[in-house]
């Protein structure tokens, strides 16, 4: 700082000591003496000048660029810089038009536009700044419709649910998954909870990223954008809105209000209900009865999709897997339900109403 003032004292020196030169050349001041006076003091009163008001045209302006630097995102700078420099090549083409303005208008018009059109491509630049990322990845890969090069936002609830991790290491799922860093800060935030619940969700849904991290045909990409929004539902519909891109969620409530608003939603229960396997009546499955069911000798078993199975006269094979044959098959509102009876018996089959736990 000491040598900062020192070099600014130095140069309010130099300056005043010319510019009280020039003003003898044009002013009767007399004697000598005191013509030298005159060039002293305000020498000296410009080099006190440079002194005092060094810090504030350097190191403090120099503090607060930086300050700023640092809490800016860098996808802000690079957006920025790049909607500046589109800003000036713009302004580069129009200075030759502007400087045949008459009179001195044409001569400052082509610096003042480089000025203006250099801060607003540059403040556009970095308020547009996913746009033009989504736009660059697009014209240096192609559209992104193409096979392989799909791009769908991942919700908080997705990510702890994990299935979408075994989705991605099967290979149905490629090209970019777009985490938001907020979403990021929120599974941190449960991983660092008091809650034991919480905290566990938090884990398993930081351990599922890095699993999917690790797969080679599919990217993790983090995303700086941070949309307004009272929420984390609110940002996402925004910023898949912004992007382009569907939400991949298990959330029924994001999922409707994303839908209502124009936005595709890939939800994993939608998926998992596609890929279960079909039951049809005459068919032979083996089920492991896991407990008693609500009439007497019945047994009720799930399959891996967690559809319930009531066997006919299962009670006597609890605990262990018996082979059975599907009687009906009955879709109510909270899933299908299989009847079914051992392989080889024939039970007269009750009427169908769901088994008590």
């Amino acid at each position: 700082m000491a040598f900062i003032r020192l070099t600014a004292a130095l140069i309010g020196w130099f300056f005043g000591f010319f510019l009280g030169a020039s003003l003898l050349e044009v002013t009767r001041v007399t004697p000598v003496s005191n013509q030298v006076l005159v060039v002293f003091l305000l020498a000296t009163a410009c080099a006190i000048l440079g002194w005092l008001g060094a810090p504030y045209v350097t190191v403090r302006p120099a503090r607060f660029i930086a300050a700023r630097i640092r809490e800016a995102q860098a996808g802000d700078i690079v957006g920025g810089a790049f909607g500046t420099g589109v800003g000036l090549l713009l302004a580069l083409f129009l200075a030759l038009p502007l400087s045949f303005l008459p009179g001195d208008l044409g001569r400052y018009a082509p610096l003042v536009g480089a000025v203006v059109l250099g801060v607003a491509g540059g403040a556009a630049g970095a308020i547009k700044r996913a746009e033009l990322g989504a736009l660059v990845r697009d014209l240096r890969h192609g559209r992104r419709e193409r096979v392989g090069e799909e791009r769908a936002l991942l919700d908080t609830s997705v990510i702890i649910d994990g299935r979408v991790a075994d989705v991605v290491k099967s290979g149905f799922i490629r090209g970019t998954l777009l985490v938001p860093r907020f979403i990021l800060g929120e599974l941190q935030h449960f991983a660092d909870s008091s809650d034991g619940s919480r905290r566990e969700r938090g884990r398993r849904g930081l351990e599922m990223l890095q699993r999917m991290q690790r797969e080679t045909h599919v990217h993790i990409e983090l995303l700086d954008a941070d949309p307004a929004g009272p929420n984390v539902d609110t940002k996402l519909v925004t910023l898949a809105r912004t992007l382009g891109v569907p939400i991949m969620t298990n959330d029924y409530g994001l999922n409707r209000v994303a839908e209502l608003q124009g936005i595709s939603v890939l939800n994993m229960n939608d998926l998992a209900k596609a890929v279960r396997p079909v039951v049809l009546p005459g068919e032979e499955i083996t089920v492991r009865v896991g407990h008693e069911g609500k009439e007497p000798g019945q047994g009720v078993a799930y399959l891996e999709d967690g559809t319930m199975v009531v066997v006919e006269n299962g009670l006597r094979h609890l605990g262990g897997e018996v082979t059975v044959t599907v009687m009906r098959v009955l879709q109510t509102v909270a899933g299908r339900m299989i009847f079914a009876q051992p392989k080889g018996e024939v039970v007269e089959l009750r009427r169908p109403r769901a088994p008590g736990h």
